[in-house]
Order: structure tokens, then sequence, then C-alpha cells
């Protein structure tokens, strides 16, 4: 691979392109009208839109749910990108090369500046890296910079910096990888891979209450549990340069109260609608309400740690999944905003498959009771799924605890945490009682990101305790892969081997069930399903 532009990137991008139904980092084709109205807009107006509190101070590397990382990625650009097809594009990169897979080289574009007028360099980059990957640092995102030579030493404690990364000057860097990896460059995407500047390592926990990035919008104030604002980073030279004056991210505790703000006019864009609007929100909003796909899936995670499933037979896991209706469910309590999955990798990525998961994602109560009988029963006869009270799934948990009661016998609960910041609390402290919510959105348009970063022995994303060293050895076999297209089809042959193992059980994939208020348009959903905040105008 030599770059984003090459034909081979072209050709690897249609295939992301035909395999999605809401592409890249880009808008998606759906819930993007303007409403009806007329009114000119307000570029240095700034709107607001429905957040949860997040979880972590406001560091790049440390920001690994949806809450935090709506704001990270206002804050801070990252080298590539991702259009609306899927392609990979260029941001703070001028190109990212490679002839090998093992070392690629990054050139900067000039002149960017961080919020603080500061210049981002290479320095910026690798000092970061760093920073990052160091363990006394306690970020969550360390292991996202496993890939790199040197590594194995800075995550022992061995080194304080990654052998791999070299700063060429002031604005080129060179990246040495611990082994080939062809997809190396999708990865760049992510925020964890942010620069910071000089003045975070002052004081990096301040720094995380008033970040200082790179990006299309500058930090102003977090009010915590209320409220998060940002304002528009005129000197941004970016290719998403904001359409608006700012951002207020306004805190619920549940997505009940946010839509009847939504109505009235008190918050402009919500990234949910809650289950129990669902059959009545599109004749609320009009053509305001959303409605389209993006990649992300939901599952329910065993807590392998527990003297429940740590030494539990995959029958079981594969029981309780087939005793839950999928096509039932998404249809009366989710009221067909979500269809059911069939493995585990997210629709609308490169490498996603139908079935993957073969017949354990089917509805079959006989052979589900015979399955949990056969792997010798669930320790105790009952079982409870720990979610989020703020995030619309208490609904969908009952209805699946229903099904799965119903249909072998096992006593099933919901344990409700307060908010989402609670429920990932708890789940780093392994306090999950049994299984848990496990809802993954991507983090780049690939089927590894599915496995990789959620089944790999130690993953940042691996909160279940699952490990396998088989399945690990067919990771590394996969990321050894001389291309990109070779690596993406030894993943789906993975997919279709967790069916033995079962580290979660797969319910189905999200789609954007959302809307905004009278006061916006221009309002579109990226594939992650997030609102592309700068793309939105002000109309009142």
């Amino acid at each position: 691979m030599r770059g984003a532009k090459s034909a081979k990137w072209v050709a690897i991008a249609a295939v992301v392109a035909l395999g999605a139904t809401a592409c890249g980092g880009g808008e998606s084709d759906s819930g993007k009208g303007d409403g009806g109205k007329k009114s000119p807009a307000n570029a240095n107006a700034k709107f607001s839109v429905e957040l949860g509190e997040p979880e972590n101070p406001l560091q790049p590397a440390n920001t690994m749910e949806s809450n935090g990382s709506l704001v990270t990625r206002a804050l801070f650009s990252q080298l590539v990108g991702y259009d609306s097809k899927g392609t990979i594009e260029m941001v703070n990169a001028e190109s990212v090369e490679t002839k090998d897979n093992t070392t690629y080289t990054v050139k900067l574009k000039p002149g960017w500046k961080f919020h603080d007028g500061t210049a981002v360099t290479a320095e910026s980059y690798v000092k970061a890296w760093n920073w990052a990957a160091n363990p006394k640092n306690k970020q969550k995102n360390s292991a996202w910079f496993s890939d790199i030579k040197g590594y194995d030493k800075v995550s022992t404690s061995k080194a304080t910096e990654l052998s791999g990364l070299k700063v060429v000057d002031e604005t080129s860097f060179t990246v040495e990888l611990s082994t080939p990896l062809p997809y190396y460059v999708y990865k760049l995407g992510y925020e964890v891979f942010s620069p910071l500047p000089e003045s975070f390592y002052a004081d990096p926990a301040a720094a995380g209450q008033k970040p200082v990035g790179n990006g299309p919008y500058k930090f102003v104030s977090w009010q915590h549990k209320k409220q998060i604002e940002v304002a528009r980073n005129d000197a941004y030279q970016g290719p998403d340069k904001a359409k608006n004056g700012g951002v207020i991210f306004k805190n619920y505790t549940n997505l009940e109260t946010a839509y009847e703000d939504l109505k009235s006019g008190n918050v402009d864009v919500l990234r949910q609608i809650a289950p129990k609007d669902l059959p009545v929100y599109k004749q609320d909003l009009g053509d305001r309400a959303v409605d389209s796909a993006n990649s992300a899936i939901q599952t329910i995670a065993p807590a392998f740690y527990t003297k429940q499933f740590k030494d539990i037979d995959p029958k079981v896991i594969k029981g309780l999944s087939m005793a839950i209706d999928r096509e039932t469910i998404t249809k009366t309590v989710l009221q067909q905003t979500r269809e059911p999955a069939t493995g585990w990798v997210a629709q609308g990525v490169l490498g996603f498959q139908e079935n993957a998961a073969g017949e354990v994602t089917t509805f079959d109560p006989k052979k589900a009771k015979a399955l949990i009988e056969e792997g010798g029963g669930v320790p105790g006869n009952k079982i409870s799924i720990q979610f989020n009270a703020d995030g619309g799934h208490k609904e969908w948990v009952e209805a699946v605890c229903g099904s799965i009661t119903k249909a072998t016998g096992v006593a099933c609960t919901g344990d409700s945490k307060a908010d989402f910041q609670a429920d990932l609390q708890a789940r780093a402290a392994e306090q999950v009682k049994s299984l848990y919510r496990s809802g993954w959105n991507l983090d780049f348009p690939m089927n590894s990101n599915f496995i990789r970063d959620l089944y790999a022995t130690g993953a940042d994303g691996n909160q279940s305790g699952f490990s396998n060293k088989e399945i690990d050895k067919l990771i590394k076999e996969a990321d050894s892969a001389k291309t990109l297209e070779e690596s993406t089809k030894l993943y789906q042959e993975i997919e279709k081997k967790l069916v033995e193992y079962m580290p979660s059980i797969p319910l189905w994939y999200y789609k954007v069930n959302a809307g905004y208020s009278e006061n916006v348009s221009n309002v579109k959903y990226n594939q992650k399903g997030d609102p592309v905040l700068t793309d939105v105008q002000v109309t009142k």
C-alpha cells in the first residue's frame, strides 16, 4: 500500500461502499433533510445535542465510550478519516505510505495549529502516543499502540518510549510495527491516535478537564453532569470546517426526557429515541425524524471472571442465545428499528458477512433447552443482564429475559445501573454479576475492529475476561496477512469460529432512530451513528 489514493485503496473503498447501508465517517443517505425550513442559517449560532456524562476526563486515549468520544472527536482531528463512501481520506496527514506493511511514513500537512496557537508537529504525535502507551498514565486505550515496535517493553515498564516511533523532521515521522499489519492506516482514524500540545504534559489531569485539541471546535467549558460547551475553531485547516458557531452537549439521564425537550425545542439534536417513543416519533417529528442504518451491534456478554461463567460450557451460552426471540423483540419492543444479528460483525464494514453465527441466533426453544442441559445447565439456574438505565435499554432487556425464561425455565432479571458511567465502572472493576449489555460501534470500518478489539486476550474492548488461545492464534495470523483483502477474509473465518466458544450473544444490528428540532437543518448521521456536528446549520 502506497497511500490513500492508490488503485488498491480505491478498490477497497468500493467493496466497503457496496456492503454498506450507511457508509464511512461522513454523512448517511438519510436523516439529512432541512425539515422544510427556508430560514437562512446563522453561521455563528450554537446548537445543542443530547449526551450522557463522559466516563473519564477528555483525554483522547482515555475515551472508549460514546459520550466522551463524541466530544473528543469534535476537539481533536486525526491523521486520516473516512468519507461517505468508506474511502480513506487524509485529514491532518498529507500522506501515509508504506512499502512493506511494517514501516509507515507519515507526512503532516504544514501550518496546522492546536487551539492554543502552538504548531502541530511530528513530535506532537510521537510524544502523545508514547505517553498514552505508558501504563503509568493509566489510559484505557493504551493497548491500541500494541502494534508498534517496542510496546512490549513500554507496557512492562522496561522502557518509556516506543522504539518503533521516530521523528524524521518537523512534519514527518515513521511508525515501525512489530509485525506487518495490512490495515494499519484504517486504525489511524481512531481518536486514540490524536496529537497533544506541549501544554498537556504540565498537568494531564487538568488538560482532561479543559482539553486543547487540533480539531474543528475549541473547548469552552464543562459543567459536570449538566453540559459541555465547545466553539467553532476559526483557524481550523481541516476538510470538515464547522458550519455553525459551536455545540452545547446537554446531559440527560434518560432518553424520554430528552425527547420531550426535543419536541419543545429545548434540545436540538438527539442521537437515539427511547423505545417508549419509537411508535410515535415519526408522526411527531415528520421529516425531522431520522431512520437510517449505522455500523453498530448489540450483544450480551457473559462475565467470564465470575464463578457462574468461568468454566461454562459454550453449549450453555448457545442455548441462551437460541432462547431469544430476536424477530419478535425487534418488531414489537423495538418497533423494527433494529435488525436481528446473524454474527458478531456490524453491517456496513469491510468483511461483513451474513449468517456467520449459523443457527445460534435462530429462535428455537426446544433446542435451546436441550443445549443448556447438555452443557451442564446454568449455575444457580438464574442469570441477570446488567444495563445502563439512561440508554433506553430497560424494555428490551426485560423482553430478552422473558424470552429466555419462557423457553428454558432459567430465571432472568435486569440489573440496572443509574447511567452509562456507572455501568462502565462496574465492568472495569469486574463487578458484573452475570451478563452485561455490550454494544459496540465501529472505531474503523473493518471486521477486525469487531473481533480483535473485543475478543483478543487483553484487548482494550475486552471487558468480559474472555480468553482463548486458538482465537488469539488465528487473530495473529489474520494480522500477518500480506494484503488487506487476505486479512479481511481470515477475520471472516475467525468470526465463524467464534460459534465454538461464544464470547458473547449477538442480538441485533443498530439503526439510527433519532430526530432534530425546528432550530436546525442539514442534520446528518455518520457510519458510527453520530450526528455530523460540523455540518449542522442553525436556522433559529
